[in-house]
Parts: structure tokens; C-alpha cells; sequence
């Protein structure tokens, strides 16, 4: 799975107010809820999950990248969240640098290649440098959306 078959419009926040990784990993997880794409009610279990993962060691993965992800049951298919942060979040990153794009994917339980797929295909994707600049550059969600889709390798 790439971003673009997680992602939609409304699953991009192109300005994020988090000033470090819990606060993006809570408003991500607002907005999967918002969208549909968790239930309310098991806002707080996911989010427990992934602090949990996110506790063993930082997604934060360098070149101002964070990637927060979990394994839970309570979703029936691969979602996910992308925000953008201007000014640089705190993720406690590999290479200490603040972390300005996030991307928080889920993946139903016991589906770990899945996981471990569509987590190495968002790394490469978003390990492209003018990608990156491209997302950075883009004036909103609706630009991030379409640099996004444009990324996509084509069938």
C-alpha cells in the first residue's frame, strides 16, 4: 500500500498545531475519527496502541520524517492520517532533527507483511528529497494531495 490508497483530501492536515509527537499523534488521530475512519469510541484504545509503539522507540526516522504506526483490532483496513508541520515538530527523531512531515498508518491485526509493506513503501516514498520539497512547498491539503497522487508509480 502507498499513500495515495490510505490517504484522501480529508485525511491531510497541510498545517498542524502540534509543538511535539504526542500532540501530532493526537490531532491525526481527531481527524481519523472525523473522517470516519475510526470510531469514536475507539479513539482512546487506538491511541493507547500507538503511543505504545511509539514509546518502544521514535518513528521519528530522519529528514524530518515521522512515521507513528500500531497494529490494532479495532479497524477492518489499512488507514492513515498525514499532517505537515511548518514549523518543525519535536519526535525525539533518529537524527534529532525536528520532524515536519507526519504520516500515522494503521493496519487490522495479524496483517503484519501488510504492515511491514506499507510501512517500507511510505519510507521510500517519502525518502525521495524533491517529494519532500514538493509536500513542503505545497500551498494546502489539496496540493499535498495532488503531489501525492503524482508520486503514485504508474500501473
Amino acid at each position: 500500500m502507498t499513500l495515495a490508497d490510505i490517504l484522501r483530501k480529508d485525511q491531510i492536515v497541510a498545517d498542524l498545531k502540534a509543538a511535539n509527537r504526542w500532540e501530532a499523534i493526537d490531532e491525526l488521530l481527531n481527524l481519523l475519527v472525523q473522517t470516519g475512519k475510526i470510531k469514536p469510541e475507539h479513539r482512546e484504545a487506538v491511541a493507547a496502541v500507538v503511543r505504545k509503539r511509539e514509546n518502544s522507540m521514535s518513528t521519528g526516522i530522519g529528514f524530518g520524517i515521522g512515521i507513528p504506526h500500531a497494529s490494532t483490532d479495532l479497524i477492518s483496513e489499512v488507514v492513515g492520517a498525514f499532517g505537515r508541520s511548518p514549523r518543525g515538530i519535536n519526535f525525539d527523531a533518529l537524527d534529532n532533527q525536528p520532524v515536519k512531515l507526519v504520516m500515522l498508518f494503521l493496519v487490522p491485526q495479524g496483517q503484519f507483511q501488510k504492515h511491514l509493506h506499507t510501512l517500507a513503501n511510505i519510507a521510500k516514498m517519502l525518502h525521495n528529497k524533491d517529494f519532500r520539497a514538493a509536500l513542503e512547498a505545497a500551498p494546502d491539503a489539496d496540493a499535498m494531495f495532488a503531489a501525492i497522487t503524482a508520486q503514485e508509480p504508474k500501473k
